[in-house]
């Protein structure tokens, strides 16, 4: 007989599901600080539709989304669903996942309940004619973030998914290394290779921002799989030997540099300063690079305070390709450096399931590893975004465990 609810690693029977569950959750009278607004609650366990599936949850990865949507800025994700005709008056996150198949939609062709599997966190309506046409998905006017702009995510004893989210979990990695790499991976990896021409290529010099976070970890090691050469961005001298030992060929501190944030109007004369402070960090890049080069391509996601520098030192027919703006969105650049050089600036954005399976092959053949930093327990989950929001947090990915209630189980 089925039980109304199951303690967290209990299992129930293969496909057997209970109709209440365990979850993390925000509600909008307690948005504010993430460990206040993270509380843990009993609620339905959700109904799958045809193109979906359920998913028993081993692990889940912390991402700085769901800061976000635990305050309630930029977005109240809540208000926004509701606007969208959804019931649920709560937000129960996550978007990174490794887990079990437990239920199995019946348009869904491609796995069977029992799959290990982990999580793209990319979704969007499959009758939008983007997708039916074959285009890219990412390009959709219907995609959204899994588990931040959708609800049931991997904060949930059960979470709901697309079936074409899924991809394989590598065998070697227990389940808290499984659920700590992909929404950064796999964002990484269409910032780096979505974007034809300006890929990684053999020997290319590719500049690196935030190169000991979840997501320039990620990026350091795709650049050097793919051939390329990383440098490393940091804040810290004690993140240098990381982003080295992730295979960077040399790290800067940008703390040896203070001209950051919005460019001073080209006829003032503060604007000699950033000039100087630029070109500083350039003659830095030359001495890693051994040569006068400049980086082919700039994995940007400060933004306001970094892309006034990442536009004048990138190469001629070079790309600077962002997917955030940890620093502000209010930006400037010199565009004579853009136009003249032919530049490139290009937005990113999650990644497609064609980019999600090829970074996992990475991870599966062992040349990507998933930086797990530091694995706290299911009743973590507000403290892990608190250290988040506050920059405490440990250099690459942190998980939390959910039904996987002992570290170390998963691998073979």
């Amino acid at each position: 007989m089925t039980k109304e609810i199951y303690d967290l690693g209990e299992r129930p029977e293969l496909g057997v599901t209970p109709p209440k569950m365990h979850a993390f959750v925000v509600r909008q009278d307690r948005f504010g600080e993430p460990d206040k607004a993270w509380q843990r609650e009993v609620i339905d366990t959700p109904e799958i539709k045809a193109d979906e599936v359920l998913i028993y949850t081993m692990a889940t990865g912390i991402n700085y989304n769901n800061v976000w949507a635990a305050m309630g800025i930029p977005v109240d994700v809540i208000k926004d669903r509701l606007k969208r005709g959804e019931k649920e008056e709560f937000h129960a996150g996550g978007s990174d996942c490794s887990g079990i198949v437990w239920k199995v939609g019946g348009d869904v062709k491609d796995w069977k309940v029992g799959d290990e599997v982990v999580v793209n966190s990319g979704t969007w309506d499959p009758e939008c004619e983007v997708v039916k046409s074959g285009g890219d998905p990412m390009l959709s006017p219907t995609t959204r973030i899994w588990g931040y702009q959708t609800n049931h995510g991997s904060y949930c004893q059960f979470a709901k998914a697309q079936g074409h989210q899924l991809q394989p979990k590598p065998k070697h990695l227990t389940w808290e290394e499984s659920g700590a790499y992909l929404l950064c991976a796999a964002t990484a990896y269409r910032q780096l290779m979505g974007f034809a021409p300006n890929t990684v290529k053999k020997d290319d010099l590719v500049l690196i921002w935030g190169g000991a976070g979840g997501l320039g970890s990620m990026a350091i090691q795709i650049v050097a799989a793919l051939g390329g050469r990383a440098i490393a961005v940091v804040s810290d001298e004690n993140k240098r030997q990381f982003c080295m030992d992730k295979g960077a060929i040399g790290v800067i501190n940008r703390k040896d540099f203070d001209h950051w944030g919005l460019m001073p109007n080209t006829d003032d004369k503060e604007y000699g300063k950033f000039i100087k402070g630029a070109r500083g960090f350039g003659k830095a890049i030359w001495e890693i690079a051994g040569k006068r080069e400049s980086p082919r391509i700039v994995f940007e996601h400060p933004g306001e305070s970094t892309l006034p520098t990442s536009g004048f030192l990138c190469d001629t027919g070079g790309m600077i390709v962002i997917c955030a703006g940890t620093t502000g969105y209010n930006i400037t650049m010199d565009l004579r450096y853009h136009w003249m050089m032919q530049k490139r600036l290009q937005g990113s954005h999650l990644a497609n399931d064609d980019q999600a399976k090829a970074v996992n092959e990475l991870v599966m053949e062992k040349k990507v590893d998933p930086c797990l930093s530091e694995t706290y327990t299911f009743d973590e989950i507000g403290k892990a975004h608190q250290l988040m929001k506050e920059n405490k947090h440990p250099h690459g990915n942190m998980v939390c465990l959910v039904n996987a209630t002992e570290k170390g189980q998963g691998a073979s």
